[in-house]
């Protein structure tokens, strides 16, 4: 049986990562970007789905080092928002920056970029045929073009940080869902990404398993990873979050510090979201 064609997943057959790098660098350079620059801005988003308005003027800034953690009601926007942040969705009008690149359809370095921004998934999208070892060398030796000795030392390096090295040499099929979302974690790390998106980690896991993977982004936060995270787990963004985005019907609501969002809401429509999502 013949092996699928795993190049288009991993952004193959683009330019060199050293080539985005240079770049980066330069950009960064003439732009005075230190460590509390931004590394995500956007400005004035539009996105369309047809006549679907999905997201509206949307102004954000994400700093490095920042976690920030964004919540709202179901269609609010929120996933549409951080797929648009690493080309998985194009936005119609407005500008988006990433490390210094200008993201749009037609950018060159897109694929480039996807290999700085880590994004993990609602669903795991691990490749069944392949040993969790193997998921997370693949990456980096078929893009990085690194040596399978230092693909595999870097990927145990990765499992022992989401507390799984033990599963190094099974299938996805033999996992637990949090195993599989830890795995999906550290395939992302694996890739040594400046930036790390989380598109709900925790929605499709059992309520047991739940803790397991929310305990590795806490891990990985202390780290000084920027991170960006779509999730209705309050408890995380209270120990994690320096930064709420509250979203609605499109648009970004309210932005505030956690204790601020928490306790003292500015929008009336932020305050019944968090009565009704934290009483329960």
């Amino acid at each position: 049986m013949s092996r699928p064609n795993l190049l288009p997943f991993f952004g193959l057959a683009f330019r060199t990562p050293t080539t985005y790098a240079a770049r980066v660098e330069n950009n960064q350079k003439r732009q005075g970007m230190n460590a509390t620059s931004p590394i995500i801005e956007a400005t004035n988003l539009d996105k369309f789905y047809g006549d679907f308005h999905a997201l509206k003027d949307v102004d954000l800034t994400v700093y490095q080092g920042q976690k920030m953690v964004i919540c709202g009601p179901s269609g609010s926007g929120k996933s549409t928002l951080i797929r648009c942040f690493n080309g998985l969705e194009w936005h119609n009008s407005g500008k988006l920056v990433i490390d210094g690149i200008e993201v749009h359809e037609h950018a060159k370095e897109i694929r480039a970029l996807r290999q700085e921004v880590g994004m993990v998934f609602q669903q795991f999208n691990l490749f069944p045929h392949l040993t969790v070892l193997e998921n997370l060398t693949i990456g980096p030796m078929k893009v990085r073009k690194i040596s399978q000795k230092q693909a595999q030392e870097t990927a145990r390096q990765y499992l022992e940080r989401v507390h799984i090295p033990e599963q190094a040499e099974k299938y996805p099929a033999q996992l637990s869902g949090g195993q599989q979302q830890r795995v999906a974690i550290a395939r992302s790390l694996c890739m040594e990404t400046r930036i790390m998106l989380f598109d709900e980690p925790t929605s499709a896991l059992d309520p047991e398993m739940i803790n397991e993977v929310l305990d590795v982004m806490v891990e990985l936060a202390d780290t000084g990873m920027t991170m960006v995270v779509v999730t209705h787990e309050m408890g995380f963004a209270r120990k994690v979050a320096d930064t709420m985005v509250f979203m609605e019907g499109g648009r970004i609501v309210e932005v505030s510090p956690p204790e601020q969002f928490f306790t003292n809401p500015s929008s009336e429509r932020c305050r019944l979201f968090l009565d009704q999502i934290l009483e329960h």
